[in-house]
């Protein structure tokens, strides 16, 4: 288990556990010493050829940790955070732990660089993105902003090259994009962290992402093998019915006739209807064809637009109540070894554990 240590005035050296004792770790620091040997001889080998300034070990240690702190400023591709299955959360100083756990260093610190390549918990960080993009994007700092969009850009190029879920990102772009004009155009009315030009070059970015999706063409696969038109109807509908989202039924209503037809069925709708919305809801909007069928299908877009829908995802982040610890729960470990994901204390773990959706996630860290 790595330990990460907390100092203010660095981002700590990286430890870990090994039978000989605790040992640092060295991915990225080998690489600046090395750099920073060579910036140092080039240096000597300038100032001793002419003779006139010698730098005392102060000034060479002053340096030298300047340059370290600059490699990382402007280096835009580097991602400035720990790749950490758990963080503690604490809202208030104690006697153990000073400060308190912030959205953007929960940002930084929790793995949602490796969880977007899961397919299970891709969902999961693109609306979490959302809901920060749609209200919370000024309150990260400048390093959680940056990390910000380093994930985003990886999601847009994910999608740009397997071409899932465009539909997810070109919403999330779109709430982003918006919250991004409102910024730029009131500069001065709001508090921004960092130059009024990152915040346009973010914007344009963000555009220039909103134009290549939209130039996104689909690949047509070509397989001798089993297709979906294949399957029998009894299979194609069960498919159906598995979709939890109506513009996924939708979408694939289209890719045939037979498809077209089951997307239509009216059962189909109405269980949707009844899985994302209350009784109370349907009375309000109730919507009933001339023959006096109700348009379940008519139905569900309407209530989408006035009420949210019940949100299902593969995996989420889990909070255990226990620990007050906030941690990714890997369900193949927990089955295989009995891990809980974090060093629980408590005599039932399981029964600590709650999962935490995207706006839950948010307001843990409200204060």
């Amino acid at each position: 288990m790595p330990f990460l240590g907390q100092d203010w005035r660095s981002p700590g050296w990286s430890w870990i556990k090994t039978e000989d004792g605790w040992k640092r770790c060295e991915s990225w620091s080998r690489e600046l010493e090395r750099e920073n040997n060579q910036r140092n001889l080039s240096h000597s080998i300038i100032l001793n050829s002419d003779d006139e300034e010698i730098f005392s070990n102060e000034e060479q240690e002053y340096t030298s940790k300047k340059r370290k702190k600059d490699h990382f400023r402007n280096d835009t591709n580097t991602q400035c955070f720990y790749r950490e299955k758990w963080i503690y959360v604490h809202k208030e100083s104690t006697r153990e732990r000073h400060g308190y756990c912030t959205l953007g260093e929960a940002f930084n610190r929790l793995d949602f660089s490796s969880a977007i390549q899961d397919i299970r918990r891709f969902n999961y960080v693109v609306k979490l993105l959302q809901l920060i993009a749609k209200s919370q994007l000024t309150s990260l700092s400048g390093v959680a902003q940056k990390n910000y969009f380093n994930i985003l850009d990886k999601i847009v190029r994910k999608v740009l090259d397997d071409h899932q879920n465009p539909r997810l990102i070109k919403d999330l772009l779109q709430d982003l994009s918006s919250t991004l004009c409102i910024l730029v155009r009131g500069v001065g009315k709001s508090v921004l962290v960092g130059n009024s030009n990152i915040w346009v070059c973010r914007l344009e970015t963000v555009l220039a992402w909103q134009q290549q999706l939209q130039n996104l063409q689909m690949t047509k696969q070509v397989n001798d093998g089993l297709t979906l038109s294949d399957l029998p109807l009894h299979m194609l509908n069960n498919i159906l019915y598995r979709f939890s989202d109506g513009w996924d039924i939708v979408t694939l209503g289209q890719v045939t006739p037979t498809l077209s037809a089951l997307s239509e069925d009216r059962q189909l709708w109405k269980r949707l209807c009844q899985y994302h919305f209350a009784e109370k809801q349907f009375c309000r909007h109730l919507i009933v064809s001339e023959k006096g069928h109700v348009e379940w299908k008519l139905m569900y877009f309407v209530l989408e637009k006035h009420y949210p829908t019940r949100e299902q995802y593969g995996d989420t982040l889990h909070f255990c109540r226990h620990c007050s610890i906030l941690f990714w729960k890997d369900c193949r470990l927990a089955l295989l070894f009995k891990d809980s994901g974090h060093p629980c204390t408590a005599a039932d773990p399981d029964s600590c554990f709650m999962p935490v959706s995207p706006q839950h996630f948010i307001d843990l860290f409200r204060f």
